[in-house]
């Protein structure tokens, strides 16, 4: 216990107080996805760890569909996962059904996902949480930011009020998901709420707000809970998992488990009639609901109405977990009342008399634009204080987990008086996720996809280990044997790559008659077996018989070195590319650059410069409307000042 003075506000005024506090290092508000991870990586980096949540039940609850990964998201597992963090070791624990997706396209976008036990996955991280020796998980809600600032200063965070009293800290990660205000739509009935069964959270929106935080409102949904016992399975499409499971983690040697089937089924024209029919009670069409809503993940009404030459939408129904009978219809998010869900349920085949077991429904809630934060998700207007997941404006478990372990880190790092760890582009989509963010910022739901990622052929899922565990392993998240693994790969790989180019092939009667069998051109001149694998169908394991001592490698190996002969002129490419952009991302900006003093930039473009703060020319340049003659005019401002500045915590 300690006390301290700090400054609160009151009414239109400042008040000098002293406070009696309990004191941890890091709080971190909300054990979501997010929270989670935040303060997973700041305890295991040695500090004091106290984190919030409503309900303890609540700890990583799977609020909306039952899975983790999916386009995209996969990659960020993978990339949380090679960090250090946790949510891929937990679903290799708790999945029940693993797939990859796009197996026909490229490698870039091939795409780890896997249905999970949500009930078991929620325990899992509650007590990943509460076996760890420097966290302090408690039932709270917070309801106040307590910084040392005066009004016209910038302000630190120091402490957190809430509903179970008040603490002292050094740094506060605010994961707070769609708890802020949070206002759930069943119809025209709309009532306070956090997710279904939640309270909502008021006084954390009112104290961003006097620090000076613009705050917005966003607004997402799911879809009804139906009873398993009331659908009829038969008449669905069966949608089995793979065999052998590829699991997410790099330190997950196997999993074998038995998987379960998902089922698909699809909407209908009665349906969209139903659905058309009650639009007069639609929250979302009869302007009650003022929050914007993912453009990518659209409710049924929104898909019914933007796509009305569509004759019916899929419907993928999944179990919420193997102790449950609660099924999931993925595609029918909807905020429309009750009897207008029931009849659009029963009209769909195999849902005839599926039961509701919790209605669908739409939930608005509080974010701030993430542009109030620098690249390292500390906020610009509080030190010390750092935003993760939905209240930057993201959607989706994994893009608020992967926010949560840099935030974690971070507020780590800042305590340490350590460089803040920013992950680039070129490293990670977890980079490209933070710079959208915090370059861009949000006016719907930001979704991660492959699209986004210029450099996806290098961003692979594959190696997410050989591009991340370093880092991971110098920040004290990875044990030796973890990176000694990665370490072990890269050797593997880059061995067997060398030796398959080394091995010449002679054209020769059998060699062809070979080739031939597995539909490739014959040979007239030597070829090396890296030649043979670049061919189109071509598969290592087809080599084989060519290879008169082919190694025993892990399918791991085998997978990575196929992909990096393959795809070697198109990575040398993207490679170059990178290369020459890291030389404007190494022009730092000066923090305290005045744009005014900046000759050649029009007032719309300087306003823009000052509302992000952008910490490089590069990221300077990814401004929405940026102009190449503005970028070198502050490229030629810096370089008359004090020439390239690196930028310190």
């Amino acid at each position: 216990m300690s006390k301290f003075c700090a400054y609160v506000p009151v009414g239109a005024g400042w008040v000098k107080m002293v406070f009696t506090m309990q004191e941890y290092d890091v709080v971190v508000i909300g054990a979501g996805h997010a929270g989670c991870e935040a303060a997973l990586v700041a305890a295991r980096m040695g500090l004091r760890v106290l984190a919030l949540n409503m309900r303890l039940e609540g700890v990583c609850k799977m609020s909306c569909n039952p899975a983790i990964g999916g386009l995209a998201k996969g990659h960020i597992v993978k990339e949380i996962d090679a960090l250090g963090g946790e949510m891929a070791k937990a679903i290799d624990d708790t999945g029940i059904q693993f797939k990859t997706l796009n197996r026909s396209k490229g490698p870039a976008v091939w795409s780890s996902r896997a249905q999970a036990d949500s009930y078991s996955y929620s325990k899992r991280m509650r007590k990943a949480l509460e076996l760890h020796p420097n966290i302090t998980l408690i039932p709270a809600r917070a309801d106040e930011i307590v910084t040392d600032g005066e009004k016209g200063k910038r302000h630190r965070a120091v402490g957190v009020k809430t509903s179970q009293g008040d603490f002292k800290c050094k740094a506060i990660v605010l994961t707070t998901g769609t708890f802020l205000r949070g206002l759930v739509h069943v119809g025209l009935h709309h009532h306070p709420a956090g997710r279904a069964g939640d309270l909502p959270a008021y006084g954390l929106s009112e104290s961003l707000e006097r620090f000076g935080f613009k705050v917005g409102r966003l607004k997402t949904g799911t879809p009804p809970r139906l009873d398993g016992r009331t659908i009829n399975f038969s008449v669905m499409q069966t949608q089995l998992g793979e065999h052998p499971i590829t699991p997410f983690s790099f330190w997950t040697d196997k999993i074998e488990r038995e998987q379960v089937p998902c089922y698909v089924t699809r909407t209908n024209y009665k349906t969209h009639e139903y659905i058309r029919a009650g639009l007069d009670r639609s929250p979302l069409y009869t302007g009650v609901i003022k929050g914007v809503g993912p453009r990518y993940c659209p409710s049924i009404e929104d898909k019914v109405v933007r796509f009305f030459d569509r004759d019916s939408h899929l419907i993928f129904v999944e179990p919420e977990g193997l102790r449950s009978n609660l099924w999931y219809p993925n595609g029918i998010s909807t905020s429309l009342p009750l009897d207008v869900q029931l009849k659009m349920v029963h009209s769909i085949v195999g849902l005839e008399r599926a039961e509701i077991a919790r209605p669908g429904y739409a939930i608005e809630y509080d974010f701030v634009n993430p542009i109030e934060l620098f690249p390292w998700l500390e906020t610009k207007r509080v030190e010390n204080l750092f935003f993760a997941g939905q209240i930057n404006g993201t959607s989706g478990y994994e893009e608020a987990a992967a926010q949560g372990i840099i935030a974690g880190i971070n507020a780590a790092l800042r305590l340490k008086n350590r460089e803040p760890l920013v992950l680039t582009r070129s490293q990670a989509y977890i980079g490209v996720l933070v710079d959208d963010l915090v370059t861009k910022g949000v006016d719907e739901p930001y979704r991660m996809f492959t699209s986004r990622a210029e450099y996806r052929l290098l961003l692979r899922e594959d190696n997410a280990d050989i591009r991340l565990a370093h880092i991971g392993h110098e920040l004290g998240l990875l044990t030796d044997e973890q990176y000694s693994r990665t370490e072990q790969k890269k050797r593997l790989v880059e061995k067997e790559i060398e030796r398959l180019e080394r091995i010449k092939l002679k054209p020769s009667a059998g060699i062809n008659d070979y080739l031939a069998s597995i539909n490739s051109a014959s040979i007239r001149k030597s070829f090396s077996l890296a030649q043979i694998l670049r061919r189109p169908g071509v598969t290592y394991d087809s080599l084989h018989p060519l290879d008169s001592a082919p190694p025993d490698l892990p399918e791991h190996i085998k997978n990575a070195v196929e992909v990096e002969i393959k795809y070697a002129g198109y990575l040398a490419r993207q490679l170059e590319q990178v290369n020459k952009l890291q030389e404007i991302e190494g022009i730092y900006i000066p923090p305290d650059i005045d744009y005014c003093e900046v000759h050649g930039l029009s007032t719309e473009l300087r306003q823009k410069l000052e509302r992000v703060r952008p910490r490089t020319l590069a990221q300077a340049m990814r401004i929405a409307g940026m102009t190449p003659a503005a970028i070198a005019a502050v490229q030629i401002y810096i370089k008359r000042r004090d020439g390239t500045q690196r930028e310190h915590f």
